[in-house]
């Protein structure tokens, strides 16, 4: 992403971190949790190297594609997992929107991206409004309600709902700063 240096090594580091939170949650003795784990562990990685300032590593031509095609098939896991429950469908547009990032900075020139643009593009508005909704009700989801004696302590710290929320809250936010950023 091109921008301010500063503003890419935070959303590095904090993609970096969600993403390694994501690994370890992939220990989790829960079938469903492992899964939608490796899905945000995946995402969380491919934004910090997506994040990562040009002024400090240009990557070569081949890796938006590279990047296209990975968060293309993770888009077509996310498809067919949606099959059994909606909150697939947030991988599943999260997944849209890297590959239309890497998309977008596959046709842009190195020195054009962010620049000389008239407006913000409709699909990227929309995925703005989307996570921006996204990043809201997350957050509403984080406030704490009263908890069932014994149910923390009973969960391992991996498999703790609002850890995982928290990274998803994270996620969100890393994106909301990624698009307008093209």
């Amino acid at each position: 992403m091109h921008g301010p240096a500063s503003s890419g090594w935070l959303l590095v580091a904090l993609c970096a971190a969600t993403g390694a939170y994501c690994l370890l949650r992939m220990r989790s003795g829960v079938e469903e949790q492992r899964r939608a784990a490796g899905g945000e562990a995946l995402m969380g990685f491919g934004m910090a190297a997506m994040a990562v300032p040009t002024t400090a590593f240009t990557p070569p031509e081949w890796a938006w594609p590279v990047y296209a095609v990975v968060f293309g098939a993770a888009g077509l896991r996310a498809l067919w997992a949606a099959r059994s429950g909606r909150h697939h469908v947030h991988h599943l547009v999260g997944a849209a929107a890297m590959v239309y990032m890497a998309v977008v900075m596959a046709g842009a020139p190195a020195h054009a991206h962010g620049h000389g643009t008239s407006g913000v593009p409709l699909l990227t508005g929309a995925l703005l409004l989307y996570f921006t909704g996204y990043v809201l009700l997350s957050g509403v989801r984080l406030i704490p309600v009263a908890a069932v004696a014994g149910g923390a302590a009973a969960a391992g710290w991996g498999d703790r709902p609002e850890l995982s929320r928290a990274c998803r809250l994270c996620m969100g936010i890393a994106m909301l700063a990624m698009l307008p950023a093209m």
